[in-house]
């Protein structure tokens, strides 16, 4: 019973999560429409290889798709900020800063991920940012959509390829616009404590494409 109810669990509570990016990033395409198609000829080329089947390993190989996935979750992370509790006193290196045992902390992903000294020009929707080269040149900690070290998101593998079938699934059959009911400035939802989700919800116009 209770393996069962974590692994409800498990799957729960990342519903709500993995819709609100799916819906962020079809946002970001259908207002970036150059990105939406160079991400959908590379899911196309992807899905030849592969008989136009979705495996774990074709989504493996769309690497594009991933760099869209993770500049979504840099400018919409789900949850605004994560809140942290010492098991020991910490002093960080080179100060006299310590963070006492038990104090409680929180750590703004936010504000980092959209910090102009770490991501220039913040606000512009940039899967590069996320390519193998530029990854590196940025420190592990300046990207938080899933947390970091031993208490990061326990679904994050599950997460990701969630988040990569649904936009294969999507951007294989349809073309995404804006549309008369499109926000052109994304208005965050000011209610929820910690959930970053739009105050509306978020309108598209969604085409079929023609197949070949």
């Amino acid at each position: 019973m209770f393996l069962a109810a974590q692994a409800q669990l498990f799957f729960n509570a990342g519903f709500e999560n993995s819709s609100l990016t799916i819906s962020n990033a079809l946002y970001e395409l259908a207002w970036n429409p150059e990105i939406q198609e160079k991400t959908r000829e590379e899911i196309q080329t992807v899905l030849k290889k592969y008989d136009g089947k979705i495996t774990y390993d074709s989504i493996g190989e769309m690497k594009y798709l991933a760099s869209v996935m993770l500049e979504t979750l840099r400018k919409y992370p789900v949850l605004q900020w994560l809140s942290r509790i010492p098991m020991e006193p910490y002093t960080f290196s080179g100060t006299k800063v310590t963070i006492p045992k038990d104090q409680q902390v929180f750590i703004p992903i936010y504000s980092i991920q959209r910090d102009p000294e770490i991501f220039p020009n913040p606000e512009a929707f940039d899967p590069d940012r996320f390519s193998e080269e530029n990854i590196k040149t940025r420190h592990s900690m300046s990207h938080l959509p899933f947390g970091d070290g031993p208490r990061h998101c326990s679904g994050i593998r599950l997460a990701k390829v969630q988040l990569k079938v649904a936009m294969v699934t999507i951007l294989s059959k349809y073309k995404v616009e804006v549309c008369e009911k499109t926000r052109q400035v994304y208005k965050p939802d000011k209610r929820p404590l910690f959930l970053l989700q739009p105050a509306d919800g978020i309108y598209l116009k969604m085409t079929k494409l023609a197949t070949v």
